[in-house]
């Protein structure tokens, strides 16, 4: 991690990438950008993961026709809509969003990406879209300013607006990636519901972007829970345009390896944000649990542990019901032995064991509602001497989140 280098920028600070956003009118209020876009100057490679719900949108299955190429350049999207359940006049509409852009900069339709987010089942208005493709196009900006303009439109219920950047040296030539990421409710594994675009300007050949980004989705976003639900919409894209003009980076070398590294970072990082961010939530909760004999089973533990309700209430109301993590490990669907489980829970605050070997140990509940009362919780679960570790995200569930979804169309 001490070669990697956080800097700003979020998706412009690659070279040669520009963003920027503009309202077109499918959100009600001409105070919230709802139509972004990301563009590279240069051709690019790509890669990209996609929902793993049955029920896809027309941007997804748009988008994964045009990625088979793993040459997508320009990526547009929209908020206030989720252009899925729409039939046949949603597909359409994704690739009039498409073409828009390429013709906006004389390239392919297949090098566009397309993606919404928003309402379920509501036609996608796309002459408002149309309207407004020059000012689209006009927007881009290649600083940070281009970057939020672009967040800013993809956001629906997200408070906060999420992004990074991270640098590395490459034989001496720096290397950057960026990203942005929007969501922040119907968010489970796998692939958490989402948009996220990440951008370098690396020179790569398209596998080990591939691989990179698989790996980085694996422990990242695939080990992020709010409520337990997948969206339709779900895709994280990749691009790389090869500004940077280092080595060319192939699967398996050395240079493969730190990019990896940098991109599952970069991911983490993003997480986090998310999981601080989920739609109702006041902490953000870490689940790790250790000892385990492969990374599966482990994975597998603390997904339940950080999807159970009744720890995410407990959390929010800084309650050390231990119980409720032993339950939540009990129905994981993996074997472990009860006799050898300890859990602790910790923030800045300090640290408080409440079971060794599955039974209780005493502690000061005081101290404890002092630990859980900050707004970052690790939850640490040991189940016996493996040598795997797994940490899954997740966030509390505050009596905002019913409120949230309870009008979420209104």
């Amino acid at each position: 991690m001490q070669n990697i280098k956080r800097i700003e920028g979020g998706v412009c600070a690659a070279k040669g990438f520009r963003a920027g956003g503009v309202w077109c009118g499918i959100k009600a209020s001409p105070r919230k950008r709802d139509l972004a876009l990301i563009y590279s100057e240069a051709a690019c490679v790509s890669a990209a993961v996609f929902t793993t719900n049955r029920v896809r949108a027309a941007p997804v299955i748009v988008t994964q026709e045009h990625c088979k190429g793993g040459k997508i350049r320009a990526v547009i999207a929209n908020s206030g809509g989720a252009n899925a359940c729409t039939g046949e006049s949603g597909f359409a509409a994704a690739r009039r969003m498409a073409s828009l852009i390429a013709d906006e900069f004389a390239i392919q339709e297949r090098n566009v990406a397309v993606a919404s987010t928003g309402v379920i089942g509501v036609p996608l208005p796309i002459g408002a879209i149309e309207s407004e493709a020059s000012a689209l196009a006009n927007s881009l900006r290649a600083d940070v300013s281009g970057n939020d303009a672009a967040l800013e439109a993809i956001m629906t219920t997200d408070k906060r607006k999420k992004s990074g950047a991270v640098e590395i040296d490459v034989c001496g030539r720096p290397v950057r990636i960026g990203a942005m990421v929007k969501g922040s409710g119907m968010i489970h594994p796998n692939m958490a519901t989402m948009l996220c675009f990440i951008t370098t300007d690396a020179v790569i050949e398209q596998p080990a972007l591939d691989a990179a980004l698989r790996d980085a989705v694996r422990v990242s976003f695939n080990r992020l829970t709010i409520d337990g639900d997948t969206s339709t919409n779900d895709m994280v894209l990749a691009m790389a345009n090869g500004r940077a003009e280092n080595p060319k980076i192939v699967l398996g070398d050395e240079n493969f390896v730190l990019f990896s590294e940098a991109l599952r970072a970069l991911c983490v990082e993003l997480v986090r944000q998310m999981a601080r961010d989920g739609e109702g939530a006041t902490k953000l909760i870490a689940v790790t649990v250790r000892g385990v004999p492969d990374e599966e089973t482990a994975e597998a533990l603390a997904k339940s542990v950080a999807l159970s309700n009744l720890v995410k209430t407990a959390i929010f109301g800084a309650d050390a019901n231990w119980g409720r993590v032993v339950c939540a490990l009990g129905y994981a669907g993996v074997p472990f032995e009860l006799e050898r489980v300890s859990v602790a829970f910790s923030s800045k605050k300090g640290s408080v064991s409440v079971c060794e070997n599955g039974q209780a140990l005493p502690f000061s509940e005081e101290n404890a509602k002092d630990v859980l009362l900050e707004d970052e919780i690790e939850i640490d679960v040991r189940v016996a001497d493996g040598a795997s570790a797994v940490t899954v995200w997740g966030c509390d569930l505050s009596y905002d989140y019913v409120k949230i979804n309870g009008d979420y169309r209104s």
